[in-house]
């Protein structure tokens, strides 16, 4: 699947269904896109997720999607492993239905409005604890704080209601061109919607370290945004599930059942827009999910991975929704962008107990 201005990044093992080609096609074709991206994650969404797209002259807030902001921060607990008891943090967490049952206040008043702040959302959303499974390039995990024994907070979460509501009072799918009110109003709303999704991350991490009494203080490793849009000399970059190769090191989580994978961008990102994946992209639908897998699991068995680490979420059929069958294989995921010499992976991390709620 290439033309002139779209590329689909994949290789012959990794699968990518053809709705998400066709959507991705619809894309290509808008008024003003010069260059549409699929990655290797590629899924269908209300528009295709796993994509980047350069346009000129106006852009496309539904592009972007209602969850502008959405990202992962990976963050150092300053807790040892050995230090860390699993059992004892699963309990305490098993006491709260979701991060909204513990009080917190906002330090951003009005710079950042309170609309469910501190809190993760659902969907694919989480809060993971994990620890270094493997190093293949040493040196770079050592810099960038990935040591062994060592325990770390994965929080992937966006802007929330927040977001819904900047696209709802923007949502054209006709575009909005570059020089109008409306697209000042829109820049101005979507960079602050960036700005509260970034502190809900660290907000995340350290209620969760303070409710369960190990640390209160976390220290960013890794940070990445995947849904929204920014100026370049050439254009309007949006990304829908993709990560800037232009922001320094990445992080590629798969399934509660899989492992992350923190890289370093490729030298030469151009003919991916500068972009990679942001995770290994669903495979099935959220609706036939527990139709699918139900016989397999019990309730105690779906709340544990092949990793024996354990997941919280008081939602079952959130539980089946985002269970790992649900996802691609992020291992071809990987295989496919260090094909084409996009990432060079530095380290691995192993869940140990994945929040959703």
């Amino acid at each position: 699947m290439e033309k002139e201005n779209l590329i689909l990044i994949s290789n012959h093992k990794n699968w990518v269904e053809q709705a998400a080609k066709d959507q991705l096609a619809g894309v290509s074709r808008l008024p003003g896109v010069v260059k549409t991206v699929g990655l290797p994650d590629l899924h269908p969404g209300k528009t295709p997720v796993g994509m980047a797209v350069l346009s000129q002259g106006l852009f496309y807030p539904h592009l972007i999607g209602n969850d502008i902001g959405c990202g992962m921060s990976l963050f150092s607990t300053g807790v040892r492993r050995g230090r860390f008891k699993v059992e004892r943090c699963v309990t305490r967490l098993n006491s709260i239905r979701e991060l909204s049952d513990i009080p917190s206040g906002n330090p951003y008043g009005e710079e950042c409005p309170i609309r469910d702040f501190g809190t993760i959302g659902s969907g694919n959303h989480f809060a993971e604890f994990q620890c270094l499974e493997n190093a293949p390039d040493p040196e770079m995990a050592q810099a960038l704080g990935l040591m062994d024994g060592q325990v770390f907070l994965l929080v992937h979460s966006g802007s929330r209601g927040y977001g819904q509501d900047i696209l709802s009072r923007f949502y054209n799918p006709g575009g909005i061109r570059e020089d109008s009110e409306q697209a000042l109003a829109y820049r101005s709303e979507h960079d602050r919607a960036l700005l509260w999704a970034d502190r809900n991350r660290l907000a995340v991490a350290e209620k969760l370290l303070d409710y369960l009494g190990v640390d209160d203080t976390v220290v960013p490793v890794v940070q990445s945004c995947h849904n929204y849009v920014e100026r370049r000399p050439e254009g309007w970059l949006h990304r829908k599930g993709s990560v800037s190769t232009k922001q320094g090191p990445l992080v590629i989580p798969g399934s509660r059942g899989s492992l992350t994978y923190v890289c370093m961008p490729g030298e030469d990102t151009a003919f991916s827009l500068d972009s990679v994946s942001h995770g290994a992209g669903r495979k099935w639908a959220r609706s036939i999910c527990k139709s699918r897998i139900d016989q397999k699991y019990d309730r105690n068995s779906i709340r544990s991975t092949k990793y024996k680490s354990h997941v919280v979420c008081h939602d079952t059929n959130l539980l089946f929704a985002e269970a790992p069958e649900a996802y691609k294989n992020v291992e071809q995921v990987i295989d496919s962008l260090l094909e084409y010499g996009l990432i060079r992976v530095v380290a691995t991390l192993r869940p140990l107990i994945t929040f959703k709620g």
